[in-house]
Formats: C-alpha cells, sequence, structure tokens
C-alpha cells in the first residue's frame, strides 16, 4: 500500500497567474514554468520515478491568443533544444502523446529529434503530452477498432480492456499511481481519462512557477501514506 509511485502524472497549472501576480507579462510565467519543469524532472529522478507525464499543451490551448500559443511553441522548441544533453546526462528517455501532425513543424522536428536520441536511455520516462486530449484519445482509439471490427480483423467478442489500451497514445504507458494538479484548480481537465482511473489525485495551491522540488517530495510522502483499495476493502487488503 505504501510503495512508491511509479507513474506520476502532472497537471502545471498557474503560469499565466503568477505572471499576473509579478506585474509580468504571460510569457514570463511560462518561462519560469519551464524551469520548473526542468527541476521537477531532476527531483523525479531522484525519487526513483519511473514514468513521468506532463500535460504540456492541450487539445485546448490553441483557444488562446495566437500569440501567447506561437510563444509557447518557441518556447518548447528552445527547452527541447537546451534540455537535450541533460535528457542524456541522466539517462532519461523522452517520448511524447498526443496528436504531433497538428503541431507545427519546428515543434515536431525537434521533438522528433530528441525522441529518437534518447530512445536507448534506460532511466526514467518522460513523456510529454502535446496537442493531447483525452476525448479525442478515446475517440481515435473507438474509431480504430470500429475499423478492425468492421473488417473482420477483430472480432468484438475479442474487444476487452487491453484491446483499448493497445490502441490509446498512452498504451506504452502503465496505469497513473499518482496525479498532481496545481494552482489550486481541483479538476482533470481531460487528461489522461483512461490511465487515471484509480489514481491518486493530489491538488496543491501552489502556482506552477513556485512548485519545487520540496512540493513534488510532499506530494509522493502524501501518496505513500494513502491506501488504494481497487474496490477492495481494508480488510482484504491487510489480511
Amino acid at each position: 500500500m505504501n510503495k512508491q509511485p511509479k507513474h506520476v502524472a502532472i497537471i502545471m497549472d498557474g503560469n499565466g497567474r503568477w505572471a499576473n501576480l509579478q506585474g509580468k507579462l504571460r510569457v514570463k510565467g511560462h518561462q519560469q514554468g519551464a524551469r520548473t519543469v526542468r527541476d521537477v524532472v531532476e527531483e523525479a529522478t531522484n525519487q526513483g520515478i519511473e514514468y513521468l507525464t506532463l500535460y504540456a499543451f492541450s487539445t485546448d490551448n490553441w483557444s488562446r491568443p495566437k500569440d501567447e500559443v506561437n510563444i509557447l511553441m518557441k518556447l518548447l522548441v528552445n527547452s527541447l533544444k537546451k534540455e537535450f544533453s541533460r535528457l542524456v546526462r541522466n539517462n532519461i528517455r523522452l517520448q511524447s502523446i498526443g496528436n504531433l501532425d497538428g503541431l507545427p513543424t519546428p515543434v515536431k522536428d525537434e521533438l522528433i529529434y530528441v525522441i529518437k536520441k534518447t530512445k536507448n536511455n534506460t532511466g526514467m520516462i518522460l513523456t510529454l503530452a502535446l496537442n493531447y486530449g483525452g476525448k479525442e484519445e478515446l475517440t481515435e482509439a473507438m474509431k480504430a477498432i470500429a475499423f478492425k471490427v468492421k473488417n473482420s480483423i477483430i472480432s468484438p467478442e475479442k474487444v476487452d480492456e487491453s484491446t483499448i489500451i493497445e490502441h490509446l497514445y498512452t498504451r506504452n504507458l502503465p496505469a497513473v499511481d499518482l496525479l498532481i494538479r496545481t494552482s489550486g484548480e481541483e479538476r482533470i481537465s481531460n487528461f489522461l481519462l483512461w490511465h487515471i482511473a484509480y489514481a491518486e489525485l493530489y491538488f496543491v495551491k501552489t502556482l506552477w512557477p513556485d512548485f519545487k522540488k520540496e512540493d513534488l517530495r510532499k506530494a509522493i510522502e502524501d501518496y505513500t501514506k494513502r491506501e488504494r483499495r481497487f474496490g477492495k476493502t481494508s480488510q482484504q487488503l491487510t489480511s
């Protein structure tokens, strides 16, 4: 019950509000948020986390002002270039989930480059959710399965949970153990809807740019104190 979480996912929220409170442009919040990502990735590695998934850009974020979206895309490219050597040095493997074809070409190209260059790393797997939406992920999976059923590639009777998982963006990821959301908001926001079915949720008021290594440690410590029953009773677990 008190094991370290294997898979931690984070909804990084609060960059814009942090900038507003500082009397700065929103871009400054995103820049500081990128620095937080670096610290959190490093601490997650130190804590022995095997999988870390970060909600970097959702399908809904395209509705933000065009200038802000462009800044986010440029920041993403710069961060990938800047952090590449650090990923290699720390034996971290990068991967991504979401509709990558919907990303600007420079972002997609840099992302694919770093993914290829780190694919043989054997340490923590860092996953960036980019142009990602949980509903879209499930919808695309259902379309793919329906196509296979229609064309007699698989029979309806054979469709089970494992079939669905095989058609998700997240098929190579285990279920999420701990989901963290910053900024005080207490909602899931269309993130990893399948994989968080039994996740422990941890909400903190700290804005993402102010989220420190010790905040991650506190979240993990809180997780270790929880009883994960998966439908069973406490008595069944203790016995």
